[in-house]
């Protein structure tokens, strides 16, 4: 019987090929067959499978009964050979297999079992883009962010917003370079009502109402002083006129449409007051997003730069959290949780995915991790100087952040990892 697979040792000048367009698979009644003239060398011996050259069987009418019947009476149809066991290249050892019960390289063998058993997944949608806002109508580079700008809030930060959105990413959180002659000893400014964040709002809330609007809270943008609080004269952040300060601040932020108000400043009770002013206002679906562990790193730096936010003196040891501790989020993120806060942030990112799991094990509110300024620039720099590999590092950062834990992740690589994302997909 003529068959459309078989194996042709590689010592014949010639090997018949059969055309299988009329061959059905089920009878030896081959109407077509052509002969291909394949030289071949004699010294190479390796075994060649001839498939069939137009891929199914034709179809003969039969019901399954007629098949069935035909297989039991021994007219099996053909399929392809098993395959040849691959051959280890020379000098190989020749050992007996280890009695292993339990190899668990069988669960990543190929691309299509590896994507049946992964664990976690990442999408635009778990995405914050934070975006730099200034006063002017030009979009300003940021030195140490490549690819970051302060954007004019009428203008560049509209287009961004746009290209955020059409690539999935619909969640932004908004950093104000504000202007120095705006700023006092103790931040009025960042309650102003037509101050830039506020005005930014309205905006793009008018322009994308479905946009969610994350918003900083925090007085170091607005601080002669640089500092998240206000400054005694001795050098003391006061905590409790801080928490004053920002409770205005949330309150206007949620006045002007924003839909999750971010307090960073990492003040004791902050998150309690800031609760209880939102609703004294009639803003009880506003949420807060708590910095719950924000750590004393020294990744912020080119976040500084960018909003020219450097405190005058000292450091924030005082309200920022040493890295050296672990514990200490804990009770960070029980009193934010007993406050009210909605979401529980850990800063920075990849640097302390143990807090992230941590949080991630002891609560059971949403996990937010940010990938700072310092992280972002790190990765970029390694790409341009061609240390790494820019778009795989990038991905394995954002994964990694989601696989200890994370919900959502800030991150500065919204816009290019959703991008790549949506690329894959195609």
């Amino acid at each position: 019987m003529a068959s459309t697979l078989f194996n042709a040792s590689c010592s014949f000048p010639s090997i018949k090929v059969i055309d299988c367009k009329s061959h059905v698979g089920l009878r030896s009644n081959v109407s077509q067959v052509r002969v291909a003239s394949l030289p071949i060398a004699t010294s190479q011996r390796r075994s060649l499978v001839v498939r069939a050259s137009n891929g199914h069987a034709k179809k003969l009418g039969r019901s399954d009964a007629e098949c069935e019947a035909a297989v039991a009476a021994g007219d099996v149809p053909e399929a392809p050979p098993v395959p040849p066991k691959p051959v280890a290249p020379a000098g190989t050892p020749v050992i007996q297999p280890l009695n292993l019960n339990r190899r668990p390289r069988r669960n990543r063998a190929s691309p299509a079992v590896r994507a049946a058993f992964q664990e976690t997944d990442i999408s635009p949608a778990n995405f914050v883009y934070p975006l730099f806002i200034h006063e002017g109508e030009e979009d300003t580079p940021i030195g140490a962010m490549p690819g970051c700008y302060r954007l004019g809030w009428r203008h560049g930060l509209l287009q961004e917003v746009a290209k955020a959105r059409a690539v999935g990413v619909n969640s932004i959180v908004l950093f104000p370079k504000v202007p120095e002659a705006l700023k006092n000893p103790t931040g009025d400014e960042a309650y102003n009502d037509n101050g830039l964040v506020p005005r930014t709002i309205r905006l793009l809330k008018d322009k994308y109402p479905d946009l969610i609007i994350y918003t900083d809270v925090a007085l170091d943008p607005y601080s002669s002083d640089g500092h998240d609080g206000i400054v005694r004269e001795d050098g003391v952040i006061m905590n409790d006129e801080t928490v004053h300060q920002l409770c205005k601040q949330a309150v206007s932020q949620a006045r002007a449409g924003a839909d999750v108000v971010s307090p960073s400043d990492m003040m004791d009770g902050r998150v309690g007051a800031i609760r209880a002013a939102l609703d004294a206002e009639g803003f009880q679906n506003v949420s807060i997003m708590s910095y719950t562990a924000k750590y004393a790193s020294s990744f912020y730096g080119p976040f500084r730069e960018a909003l020219d936010s450097n405190p005058r003196f000292g450091d924030k040891k005082t309200y920022q959290m040493n890295p050296a501790n672990y514990r200490e989020a804990l009770i960070e993120a029980r009193e934010d949780e007993a406050e009210g806060a909605d979401i529980l942030l850990v800063k920075p990112g990849l640097p302390y995915l143990d807090i992230i799991r941590l949080l991630r094990d002891k609560s059971p509110l949403p996990i937010a991790a940010y990938q700072v300024s310092g992280e972002y620039s790190m990765i970029k720099a390694g790409g341009v100087l061609k240390m790494i590999d820019e778009e795989k590092v990038m991905m394995e950062s954002l994964m990694c952040l989601r696989r200890a834990g994370a919900d959502i992740i800030l991150t500065y690589f919204a816009l290019q990892a959703a991008t790549y994302l949506c690329n894959q997909k195609r």
